[in-house]
């Protein structure tokens, strides 16, 4: 098997991490804020109230501060597609660019046109032209969004493609099928309604904050309301697409599934964890390993999430290594095997033309194409090494999830005590809701680290491992660019939060919402 430099893709996998996490700081507060402005713009003209317009630049204030920062990142995170995975982008390249081409001309350039009538058009525009462009600017940003996930979801499920021996390159046979695979979808819904939820959180916990210090209070009040409303309203959508998309996971990548619910052995009527400790990290060859310290479960649940069926068989990571005959389950020795074969296949039908022996070259891409849904299995000689983090995995996903009802019930107890007229009074809950700012930040990072992580060792599922996607470059590059990325972007969020807490503090030294 070809020799890969493991340290230079270790370094171009912790880069390209790196930026993609800090991109995603700036990206969800983005999506949801950016809807929320538009609301209380309507608000405000269809009312006239001043207050309303006062709100509604605030939040747009904080809205754009974050915007520059995420484009910034945004950026140097697609030119690593061409700096770091130049193979990757060679071997996808048909597919992937054309939603990141269509994010950039039609996506980008939506958002970017009218933000700038958003920012500068009070008194310049119409009220109606401008409350436009507010709405504008908050499809624009999601649209964005969805041709990046579009993208994302394809690496996660490879579909509407064929791959080109003689280029060695994929290509779309069918636009539609990439953009509404069910991936695609349940991704991008999951995702944005996840941006909504934090940003729903953002607004509350800051508005929480003026009320602490007993500063806009009314401006605060109304503020919150939006927020909380929104906020539950996507929470619900969250649970329902979330509930979706671990089930399109467990379809069509049964690894990562198992993951997340660590689930080494499979079964039929399978529990649910909700809380776990994992003893160690477990091995997938013993199966005599008791692999908690402790978990609690609900019964069926698992096999009920992941199918519909309480009765269902959800198999685990050893079922997958292994195979499992009963279930139809092929071992990833055999894929390893058939990898292999169309690794080899590839490499002889090119060496047939090259010696113009079309019969010898008909017949290695036969047995090519006949092993090609197994090629990116033919780069691994052990199959262990086809499992993700499983710990990691199981906590994030675990994690998130529980943050994501903690987010649920906050939104519930806030406007059941504004509508009570005691939001003031239960300072406990002001305080819980100004530091649950942070977690929505952990619950965001904690889902991606799910959908990356644990779909490792793939680039592109079961085509192409990370190891093979990297670029022929000095790792020495790599590492320096990774610690000037490093401090570059922690500067700038330093900066970010700086900017931001300047303007709250700044806008609660106005008393002209109490």
């Amino acid at each position: 098997m070809e020799q890969f430099d493991l340290a230079l893709i270790d370094w171009s996998r912790a880069q390209f991490a790196l930026t993609a996490m800090y991109h995603w700081i700036f990206v969800p507060l983005t999506l949801g804020l950016s809807f929320i402005v538009a609301i209380m713009m309507t608000i405000y003209v269809k009312t006239g109230d001043e207050l309303w317009k006062k709100i509604t630049k605030f939040w747009m204030t904080l809205f754009g501060i974050n915007f520059a920062i995420g484009v910034a990142t945004g950026i140097i995170l697609e030119f690593e597609f061409g700096t770091n995975w130049s193979n990757y982008s060679w071997f996808v390249g048909d597919i992937f660019g054309a939603p990141l081409a269509i994010e950039g001309i039609m996506a980008f350039f939506l958002e970017s046109t009218f933000i700038a009538i958003l920012f500068f058009g009070w008194g310049r525009v119409k009220p109606g032209f401008h409350l436009l462009s507010a709405w504008l600017v908050a499809i624009g940003s999601n649209l964005s969004a969805l041709w990046i996930l579009v993208a994302n979801a394809w690496m996660q499920n490879p579909v509407g493609m064929q791959f080109n021996p003689d280029t060695a390159r994929n290509e779309m046979l069918n636009f539609w099928d990439v953009l509404f695979s069910p991936t695609a979808i349940n991704k991008f819904l999951h995702t944005i309604s996840s941006g909504y939820v934090l940003s729903a959180v953002f607004v509350v916990g800051v508005s929480a904050w003026f009320l602490i210090k007993k500063r806009n209070v009314i401006f605060a009040k109304r503020s919150m309301v939006i927020g909380a409303v929104f906020g539950l309203l996507s929470s619900f959508y969250l649970i329902l697409t979330g509930d979706e998309s671990a089930r399109e996971v467990f379809r069509t990548q049964p690894m990562k599934f198992a993951a997340m619910e660590g689930l080494y052995d499979g079964e039929t009527n399978a529990p649910l964890v909700v809380i776990g400790l994992m003893k160690q990290l477990p091995d997938p060859q013993n199966p005599n390993l008791e692999r908690f310290a402790f978990k609690l479960e609900i019964p069926n649940l698992l096999s009920y999430m992941a199918a519909l069926n309480p009765n269902a068989f959800v198999p685990g990571i050893r079922d997958l290594v292994h195979g499992n005959e009963e279930h139809g389950l092929m071992s990833y020795y055999e894929k390893i095997e058939k990898g292999k074969i169309a690794i080899q296949a590839l490499s002889d039908y090119k060496t047939a033309l090259e010696a113009k022996d079309q019969a010898t070259a008909d017949v290695n891409l036969k047995l090519f194409k006949a092993n090609y849904a197994y090629f990116g299995y033919g780069y691994y000689d052990d199959p262990h090494s086809l499992i993700p983090h499983v710990p990691l995995t199981f906590y994030s996903f675990h994690l998130m999830v529980g943050l994501g009802m903690h987010f649920l019930i906050l939104f519930i107890v806030i406007l059941v005590l504004i509508f009570r007229k005691k939001i003031e009074k239960v300072r406990w809950v002001l305080y819980v809701a100004l530091w649950t700012i942070p977690l929505a930040y952990i619950a965001s990072q904690a889902g991606w680290i799910v959908a990356e992580l644990g779909r490792q060792p793939w680039v592109v599922q079961d085509l192409m491992p990370t190891l093979s996607a990297v670029s022929n470059i000095d790792k020495g590059a790599v590492m320096t660019t990774f610690w000037i990325f490093a401090i570059t972007f922690t500067v700038l969020l330093i900066a970010e939060i700086k900017i931001m807490v300047s303007q709250i503090v700044s806008q609660s030294k106005n008393e002209g919402g109490h």
